[in-house]
């Protein structure tokens, strides 16, 4: 069987929206575009209808994968979650003794990462290091220019 994939309501939720998407606009707009570049004439010279056609198995193909995601999605609440412990879903506020700055995360769903609000997966370097800590403990995360130590100031559920 298929492994799990963890992921928060939200990113449920915008994969069933993209889903709903390509399968009510994307493919039908991808069949009319064939459709008119087959009257174009001559199929094998005519780069519309190659372009239409890739861009059809394109849509195939992510309408199969989101399929294959939404039925192996594991969806975790936050809000229903509690403690002190880093888990899938938390947000956590690390201190950074060097720069005396903090940064604030949530670890969520790999399709839902999004560094620049804040997001980070569950499987990053920096999400796994995060995962099973406590608060108030010193973590140690591999970055590129070697091991860097946060303090875990806050978890929150949301």
């Amino acid at each position: 069987m298929s492994q799990s994939i963890p992921m928060t309501p939200g990113g449920y939720q915008s994969l069933q929206e993209e889903l709903k998407r390509l399968v009510r606009f994307e493919r039908q707009a991808v069949v009319q575009a064939i459709a008119e570049a087959r009257g174009h004439g001559d199929l094998s010279e005519n780069a519309e209808y190659e372009a239409a056609k890739d861009r059809q198995a394109f849509i195939e193909g992510r309408i199969k994968e989101l399929n294959d995601k939404i039925a192996r999605a594991q969806v975790i609440n936050p809000a229903d979650l509690a403690g002190n412990k880093v888990v899938f879903g938390a947000t956590v506020t690390l201190f950074d003794p060097d720069t005396d700055t903090e940064v604030t995360y949530q670890i969520v769903g790999e399709d839902e990462a999004e560094i620049k609000n804040g997001k980070i997966s569950v499987t990053s370097p920096v999400g796994k290091a995060l995962i099973g800590h406590l608060l108030d403990e010193e973590v140690r995360i591999k970055v590129p220019s070697g091991i860097k130590i946060f303090e875990i100031t806050n978890i929150r559920f949301e």
